[in-house]
C-alpha cells in the first residue's frame, strides 16, 4: 500500500478551509491557533478513551495536529466554563489572546471547531466525547451548534 501524503495535506487543508470559513475569518494561522488550543483543551478533558475515537474519524494530517506535544498525564480539570475557555485562549502561549477580544468569542470559537469536526466525525461520537465534559461545559458548547 502505497502512502498518498498528498491526499492527507488535502483533506487537512479542506478542513483548515472550512474551518476558516465557519469563524468568518480569512487567516489561515488564526484559524490554525484556534484549533491548536481547543484540540490542546479539548484533550486534556474528555477521557482518553473518547480522544482515541475522535482520532480514529479526523484527517490524517488533523490526527499530528491533535495529538501533537500530548502527555497522557492526570491533568486537572476545570469545572466551570469561564475557566476551560480561559484555558483556550492560553493554550497558544501569550500570542492566544490576540485572537480573542472576549470570552463570547473564545467560546463561539470552540462552537466553529465542533462545528467543522462535526463534517469529519460522526454526531453520535462528537456527543459522546462532549459528554464527558463537565456538565457546565458541554451544555456550553452544545447550545447553538449542531452537530
Amino acid at each position: 500500500m502505497v502512502l498518498d501524503f498528498e491526499k492527507y495535506a488535502m483533506r487537512g487543508n479542506e478542513f483548515i478551509h472550512q474551518l476558516e470559513a465557519n469563524l468568518g475569518v480569512e487567516d489561515r494561522a488564526h484559524a490554525a491557533r484556534i484549533l491548536r488550543s481547543t484540540f490542546r483543551v479539548l484533550r486534556r478533558h474528555i477521557t482518553t478513551e473518547e480522544s482515541m475515537q475522535l482520532l480514529a474519524q479526523l484527517p490524517m494530517a488533523l490526527k499530528a495536529v491533535y495529538v501533537d506535544g500530548w502527555k497522557l498525564d492526570d491533568y486537572p480539570r476545570v469545572k466551570n466554563v469561564d475557566d476551560f475557555l480561559v484555558e483556550i485562549a492560553e493554550a497558544e502561549g501569550s500570542t492566544a489572546w490576540r485572537d480573542f477580544g472576549c470570552q463570547e468569542e473564545i467560546l463561539e470559537a470552540v462552537k466553529a471547531v465542533i462545528r467543522t469536526m462535526a463534517l469529519y466525525i460522526s454526531q453520535e461520537e462528537i456527543s459522546h466525547a462532549l459528554g464527558t465534559l463537565p456538565k457546565k461545559i458541554n451544555e456550553a458548547l452544545a447550545k447553538g451548534v449542531q452537530v
